[in-house]
């Protein structure tokens, strides 16, 4: 095994080598006799292990005669050729190492200038009204009138698909709530309108993907029955209200409009933050520090957004990326200054986090993962456990070390 090692720069090194063939089928061999009798694999499997360790012997080797232990890589190793030749495998490899990041200096300059928002007492006299709706009980109505969006109906439907009923679709005194979009679509957009005690035929199609293949994209038609109709009376906006919002016997209107209007300046100033101040923070920081970039991580960055881009590539293209490598280069190409950006700013926030001394901890991670969950309307439980089996908790780590030290770069805690 011939190992020879090129120092690109201060970080980057390019580790080029022959796997001799006699060497990676004598190791072939071993792990034949090294596998469990009961355990049958095939030739394909033991090539691909015995060429993975040879690889891990070249590296380490590599890493070696370089001086350098494993744990001052950074990321994972780039392989820029992997050629099977007649008598070896020739390959080159590209290693770095964490770069020299000088954080002492003024970065705290970097901070737009903002003001903070403030709630505006009509926004608030809004969400008080809309909350008086939403907490009021559905009671059916007292005067006699059309659904409307929003009302809770009760009804009868019986399916048909070419004049047979559908046992599949038939449901006596169905309580629906017209707006949900909890129904098939466009079912419940047709029953606006109705009265009570009127029948209707609608007619739906059901979408390509539907679970029941009968069904799925079939035009169907729906006799229906309405029974009853609910609204919903708005309650009183005074103490009651806010103690039932806040679960509080001792809360008063005063605190709960205390309340949404810290909710209202929260959501501008995320809104104003994301879209805003955090990207010209990181462009500052970008322009603010200069130091050597790990090829290899780049790479890694670039291999993430094409795959990122090929799920949403119709079939047809992917297949036209795959024919054509200048296609597919041009297309690494263009996100390379991106992924060089980003993976800039990554180290850059790393490297501040903790000079500032900015910890996070498993609680906050799984505090954020849940109220997240709960923003997206999943198991909050479930959402954690993903995380954490797919060891996703790192990266939501990061960000949370980025918010706290822009945080601090926007001087927050001190307006």
């Amino acid at each position: 095994m011939q190992v020879h090692i090129e120092k690109i720069d201060d970080i980057n090194i390019l580790l080029s080598g022959n796997i001799e063939m006699g060497l990676l089928k004598k190791k072939i061999s071993e792990l034949q006799v090294q596998a469990p009798k009961d355990r049958v694999k095939d030739d394909t499997y033991f090539q691909r292990e015995a060429e993975a360790q040879l690889l891990q012997d070249v590296i380490e080797a590599g890493l070696k005669e370089a001086n350098i232990t494993p744990y001052k890589t950074l990321g994972q190793p780039h392989f820029r050729k992997y050629e099977k030749q007649s008598e070896h495998i020739y390959l080159e490899i590209e290693l770095s190492t964490k770069p020299f990041i000088d954080v002492n200096v003024n970065y705290m300059d970097v901070a737009p200038s903002f003001k903070m928002p403030k709630a505006n007492p009509k926004t608030v006299k809004a969400k008080l009204a809309l909350l008086a709706k939403q907490q009021a009980p559905y009671t059916t109505i007292q005067k006699p009138r059309a659904v409307q969006n929003g009302d809770f109906i009760d009804i009868d439907f019986e399916g048909h698909l070419n004049g047979r009923a559908l046992a599949s679709a038939n449901e006596n005194h169905y309580k629906l709530k017209v707006g949900s979009q909890t129904f098939l679509p466009g079912f419940e957009k047709q029953m606006i309108g109705m009265h009570v005690n009127e029948r209707k035929v609608i007619n739906i199609i059901f979408p390509q993907d539907y679970k029941t293949k009968e069904l799925a994209g079939k035009k169907t038609t729906f006799n229906v029955l309405l029974h009853e109709i609910r609204e919903q009376i708005p309650l009183s906006v005074d103490d009651e209200l806010a103690k039932k919002v806040l679960k509080d016997e001792k809360a008063t209107l005063a605190i709960l409009k205390e309340k949404l209007a810290e909710q209202i300046v929260a959501q501008a100033f995320s809104n104003t933050y994301t879209t805003t101040l955090k990207p010209k923070i990181i462009k500052g920081l970008l322009a603010k520090f200069d130091f050597t970039l790990p090829h290899n991580v780049i790479e890694q960055e670039i291999d993430a957004r094409v795959n990122e881009k090929a799920q949403a590539m119709s079939v047809e293209e992917q297949l036209l990326y795959k024919k054509d490598d200048s296609k597919f280069t041009a297309l690494r190409n263009s996100l390379r200054e991106e992924a060089r950006d980003s993976i800039k700013a990554a180290l850059i926030v790393d490297a501040l986090g903790k000079k500032e001394g900015i910890e996070i901890s498993e609680e906050e991670i799984i505090s954020t993962l849940k109220y997240q969950a709960l923003k997206q309307g999943q198991n909050p439980d479930n959402f954690v456990e993903y995380y954490q089996e797919n060891n996703l908790f790192t990266s939501v780590k990061v960000g949370l070390i980025e918010d706290k030290l822009f945080r601090k770069i926007l001087r927050l805690d001190k307006k």
